[in-house]
């Protein structure tokens, strides 16, 4: 089965960093992709941004241009979320996520097939 573990989450404080990590298990297409999404209270769940598998390519939301960065570790099958210049309004509990169709990654379809249990970030002085 795929499975997504997502972790790194935390207190921050504003102007402060932090890196999120997402393994994924039980995949076996040769070409995917995996995306970032995140869901602040009372608030529909937003796309990040997304990374193609094996290429690496990367894709951003322009809402975080600039200010976070998706990178990959290959051999480990981990994916990262380095977020930099956080903002109280980046509070949200934030998701990785994966789908058969990396095209719908991509593209940042919420409703993608399979999801990690997400990670709670708190921007807060």
């Amino acid at each position: 089965q795929v499975q997504l573990v997502d972790s790194g989450g935390g207190p921050v404080q504003p102007g402060g960093s932090l890196r999120l990590s997402c393994t994924v298990s039980g995949f076996t297409l040769n070409h995917y992709a995996i995306g970032w999404f995140r869901q602040a209270p009372g608030k529909e769940r937003e796309f990040i941004g997304a990374i193609n598998w094996p290429g690496g390519d990367t894709y951003y939301a322009d809402s975080v241009k600039g200010r976070f960065t998706i990178s990959r570790s290959v051999p480990e099958n981990t994916v990262y979320l380095h977020m930099d210049s956080l903002r109280p309004e980046d509070t949200a509990v934030y998701y990785c996520a994966t789908d058969s169709r990396g095209s719908r990654v991509i593209e940042g379809s919420p409703s993608l097939s399979y999801w990690g249990q997400g990670a709670q970030v708190t921007v807060s002085s």
